[in-house]
């Protein structure tokens, strides 16, 4: 007997060390296969400037596309990877939890099946850039297998590179604020009329039926950071500048690492293509910047893209109502990887699909929704040709094809043109229903087809003014009194924001008070760290100072100092640490639709903050916010909605806060009459951001807290007398 007991135990510990071990190796395993592009052969020069930053040069377009894909690897490997494993559905493998959740929306809106649509109608020369660029990527892949981080990841293709885009372009116009609350069984926003109560806030058991439901392992990551990504541009015109120079400011707010933070590059080939400015990991292209005869930049807007359609399902939940008749709801069910320690968990998932788009089902009903630039994929071909357009008609034409989903765009050329345009491919609404709340998801005529015409968004070209700006503002607060537009001139159904926010009110009040907008100005712009006391601002302090504390005196010490606070961000004032602290989540809430917080509690949270890591409430608010490389620490200004923007940190043990998002890719860029364009550019590390050991991990840090720039050479001869190496490289 006890022989019998001691096989099954010792049985029993196999099948556990092989179910271990199953679980550990299985992913790699059953993954699909990755396939190279057609073989060719691409060769690319790289010269680095003195901060580390790419000049890649190529025969033709396709060469420097390789390049910038072994340039950025070389950099920034361990991000690219990131993005490949989200463009192939697998990043819970890499990322766990959170990753399943964006694999998970991989699946939701068929981001694979789009490229696979969509990707062999694009021109040749473009399909051709892309699978250059996945030739970069596997060329440094195979002569760096150490650094890899999941088998089977690689090779990759032009289509893996489209997936990617289709995945993550609808985020930055915020279609995480639907799929979450959804996903979650969780009231929606407020645009969306009366809450849809979910059925777990009245019988809690059903919410784990839910989740099984939808297979998926949690709910999605915190939108928090991409509904407050924000970005400010200016663009002044030859009649406002004093000096007779065009001046166009890029001042992006994106994340200062991962797979939407921005890395600088300068390319050039023989077919034309010349560009300063800078992509995200996984693109091919820079997005913004310029060439010799113009540039651009853009700001994130907000308008209403997103349309749910409440689905009537049969009693068998396998088929939805729509002009009488009974439709297949489309399934498909997957498994999601998700990493926990050594091991990787597969966990089944499905996802439904109807006419209207991707669909989820919660304990409250089915939900369809349909966003604007769903199924298409023209961006990566718009993106490729605004590059390299020479005027500002051609520039014009190529935005007005609404192929990029969605961003505004602020323009300026050589010839002295500025302009401003409400980019988005609003969907193409008929009037009368109400879009801002759930559809009825039984009638096809509101399954709108396309956008709207381009001359239906809100834009302003060459405004009496002389100067455009935005800072994720209404359209309709652009150019100052005189040369704005009025809201009239924009039909409801498109859903353009009539909000505005603090760094749109202090930039419209700064250029508006101007007499002349020369370089020396613009920069006190840029870099104003004031707040104007109204909106969410003035709330915040009228409801502290509201506050009866007598029962607490140490708060209402608090509230004695924040009553005396300037209005300002620059570390000079004893507010200005308290101040912070107070307006990040009443700026959080305004951005993201939210109940503000209650004043008391954001009061004492701060006053605890202070207390506990310096010992008072007044520290020097540089002490408090700081910019953190490696073993770089420098302090910082700036704050949340400010311009000069240090808008989201990380709490560090010391009780420092270390800014992870702001400020991010600046360019100030100028045509001056009868000469080439200038630029000067700053980020706040350095060209290899997850690098350590690199000479530009954090080399551009201090001039970053300083308000210095640093020359962009555009021209050869200027980055060959600047040139800190030089390299060739090929797949051959």
């Amino acid at each position: 007997m006890k022989k019998w007991v001691a096989r099954l135990g010792w049985t029993t510990l196999g099948l556990l060390i092989a179910a271990l071990v199953g679980l550990m190796v299985w992913e790699p395993l059953v993954a699909e296969p990755g396939e190279a592009p057609a073989p060719r052969i691409y060769t690319a020069e790289i010269i680095r400037d003195e901060f580390g930053v790419p000049h890649i040069y190529g025969k033709t377009d396709a060469d420097a596309a390789y390049g910038i894909a072994v340039a950025h690897a070389q950099d920034d490997f361990f991000t690219l990877q990131d993005v490949i494993a989200m463009s192939r559905g697998r990043y819970g493998a890499i990322a766990g939890q959170d990753g399943a959740a964006i694999d998970y929306v991989y699946h939701l809106l068929d981001a694979r099946g789009t490229a696979q649509r969509q990707f062999k109608g694009l021109p040749a020369d473009t399909r051709e850039l892309f699978n250059a660029y996945a030739a970069g990527l596997n060329s440094f892949a195979e002569d760096h297998p150490g650094e890899v981080k999941l088998d089977n990841l690689f090779p990759v293709n032009g289509e893996d590179v489209a997936a990617g885009f289709a995945l993550r372009q609808p985020f930055f116009f915020g279609l995480n604020n639907v799929i979450e609350p959804l996903v979650a069984n969780k009231p929606l926003a407020p645009e969306f009329g009366p809450p849809i109560v979910p059925q777990s806030e009245k019988a809690p058991q059903t919410a784990a039926v839910s989740e099984a439901r939808l297979g998926y392992p949690a709910p999605l990551p915190s939108g928090t950071e991409a509904a407050m990504s924000g970005s400010n541009a200016f663009a002044i015109a030859p009649k406002k500048s004093g000096d007779g120079v065009t001046r166009l400011v890029s001042n992006s707010h994106q994340p200062w690492r991962g797979g939407v933070a921005w890395y600088e590059l300068v390319v050039e080939s023989g077919e034309g293509w010349h560009f300063a400015g800078a992509n995200f990991p996984g693109s091919p292209f820079p997005f913004l910047g310029h060439n010799e005869n113009l540039g651009w930049t853009n700001t994130v807007n907000r308008p209403d893209m997103v349309d749910i359609y409440k689905l009537e399902l049969d009693k068998n939940g396998t088929h939805y109502r729509l002009d009488g008749k009974w439709q297949p709801l489309e399934e498909t069910s997957f498994t999601l990887p998700v990493k926990l320690g050594p091991l990787v968990l597969p966990i089944r998932s499905t996802v439904y699909r109807s006419q209207h788009g991707p669909v989820i089902v919660n304990d409250s009903g089915a939900y369809a929704f349909r966003y604007g630039g769903i199924d298409n994929l023209g961006q990566l071909d718009a993106y490729y040709r605004l590059n390299k357009a020479q005027n500002f008609e051609e520039w014009r034409a190529i935005l007005a094809r609404m192929d990029i989903p969605s961003t505004n765009f602020i323009y300026a050329d050589r010839e002295g043109n500025i302009g401003y345009f409400y980019n988005a491919a609003i969907p193409d609404r008929k009037v009368g229903p109400d879009w801002r709340n759930v559809l009825p998801g039984d009638d096809s005529s509101l399954i709108w087809k396309g956008p709207v015409a381009f001359d239906r968004i809100p834009q302003i070209v060459n405004p009496a003014s002389g100067w455009l700006f935005n800072a994720n503002n209404s359209p309709f607060s652009a150019a100052g009194p005189g040369s704005d537009l009025s809201p009239d001139s924009v039909a409801p159904e498109l859903g353009v924001e009539l909000k505005t926010t603090n760094r749109a009110a202090r930039a419209a009040k700064l250029m508006a008070a101007a007499g002349t907008i020369d370089r020396a100005t613009l920069e006190r712009i840029k870099y104003d760290t004031a707040y104007e006391r109204q909106g969410y601002v003035a709330r915040m302090l009228d409801g502290v100072a509201a506050l009866d504390l007598s029962d607490a005196p140490d708060l209402a010490k608090g509230q004695a100092l924040l009553g005396k606070w300037d209005l300002t961000s620059d570390n000079v004032g004893p507010a200005d640490a308290i101040a912070l602290l107070m307006i990040r989540p009443f700026m959080s809430a305004e951005y993201q639709n939210k109940p503000e917080p209650d004043p008391r509690e954001a009061l004492s949270d701060a006053v605890t903050h202070l207390q506990t890591y310096f010992g008072r409430i007044d520290p020097p608010m540089s002490d408090l916010l700081r910019l953190r490389q490696g073993t770089v620490d420098l302090p910082l200004d700036g704050g949340s909605d400010t311009l000069r923007a240090s808008t989201l940190w990380d709490v560090d043990e010391d009780g420092r806060l270390s800014v992870r998002h702001g400020d991010s890719f600046l360019m100030f860029m100028e045509w001056a009459p009868g000469k080439r364009v200038q630029s000067q550019s700053i980020m706040p590390y350095g060209a290899a951001t997850t690098r350590a050991d690199s000479a530009h991990f954090a080399d551009q840090a201090k001039l970053f807290v300083e308000h210095k720039l640093k020359p962009v050479h555009f021209w050869r001869a200027d980055v060959l007398a600047n040139k800190a190496n030089r390299s060739v490289v090929s797949n051959r």
